[in-house]
């Protein structure tokens, strides 16, 4: 087969990502995208965010979280509440990536807090922690006066388009990047595989998982900024366990440890319930039928055998591997 080198692969990568940026700005400026489709673009990018967040967690470390919207939440109220004081004294040009700094250090510093005793359980006991503790955070923000209690927070500056949505999106995929190629990305799959022998290798399998839990932890609570900064009114509901386990669909469904495959499954599984809108009452139905098949599909390792299939396709006449 014939290798394309890592520059090349760059490269082509940035084109893309750019001809992307550039064809929907220009359907958005010919007005060939409806006002419905265009309002889908950052919760689009919301949700890749979210999905390459957890799948550090999930895919890497093989560690199973419920939690993931409680950190999303976090990151949301904090930097909500800092730009609703903020706003008369500082510049959205400034304002807007402090906010964003801020809810991604707070949503890490309780991850980190969280770490200490939740990774000295494994299995379903961890799985029960991080769902408790998305609960406890969605409890917690109803009863603050700070945070609107059940009526919710109000008035939050409408920061966020779709450019800093998707440059901040294209940011995370190239961390993701960075952290599945390096060193720690590849210690952590180790720790995922077999955590007894990568501990006899030297590796600090605690420290590894800290590590991940906080980086999916920090990358969700940029992804509530986002979202507290374009819907403008935030309310604890949102960020129930049904969140949580959105998330979770979109890195299983795309296949766990896989980038690219969580990219795909969130952006399929945003734009398809708005897609069977027309079904009106059926649609969830219709919507959860696709879902089961697409995971029966998954299950059956169809998926590999077509991408095996393509490989066979792409590979030049008579080329061995």
């Amino acid at each position: 087969m014939l290798k394309i080198s890592k520059q090349r692969k760059r490269w082509f990568a940035w084109l893309l990502l750019s001809g992307v940026y550039i064809v929907i700005m220009l359907l958005m400026q010919e007005k060939m995208l409806s006002r419905h489709a265009q309002s889908l673009l950052v919760p689009l990018c919301i949700n890749i965010i979210l999905a390459l967040s957890l799948n550090i967690v999930v895919g890497m470390l093989g560690e199973l979280s419920l939690g993931h919207a409680g950190f999303m939440s976090i990151g949301a109220y904090a930097g909500g509440v800092f730009s609703l004081q903020t706003q008369d004294y500082l510049p959205p040009l400034l304002r807007y990536p402090l906010a964003i700094l801020l809810g991604a250090l707070v949503a890490g510093v309780f991850a980190g807090v969280l770490s200490i005793p939740v990774f000295r359980l494994k299995g379903d006991y961890l799985a029960i922690v991080t769902l408790a503790f998305g609960e406890i955070i969605r409890s917690l923000i109803i009863n603050f006066a700070w945070s609107g209690g059940a009526a919710g927070l109000k008035g939050t500056p409408r920061d966020t388009t779709f450019t800093t949505a998707y440059l901040l999106t294209v940011l995370v995929w190239m961390i993701s990047q960075k952290i599945y190629g390096s060193r720690l990305g590849l210690e952590m799959r180790a720790v995922r595989d077999n955590a007894i022998a990568a501990e006899a290798c030297g590796i600090d399998v605690m420290n590894r998982k800290r590590a991940g839990f906080i980086m999916a932890a920090a990358i969700a609570g940029t992804a509530g900024v986002l979202y507290s900064h374009y819907y403008t009114i935030l309310t604890a509901g949102v960020f129930d366990y049904n969140r949580s386990i959105e998330i979770l669909v979109m890195v299983v469904l795309g296949g766990m440890g896989s980038m690219f495959g969580s990219v795909v499954s969130a952006i399929t599984l945003t734009i398809a319930p708005e897609a069977l809108r027309f079904l009106n009452d059926y649609r969830m139905l219709i919507y959860s039928l696709l879902l089961i098949t697409a995971m029966l599909a998954r299950q059956s390792r169809i998926f590999d055998s077509l991408k095996q299939r393509l490989k066979e396709v792409k590979r030049p006449h008579g080329a061995t591997e």
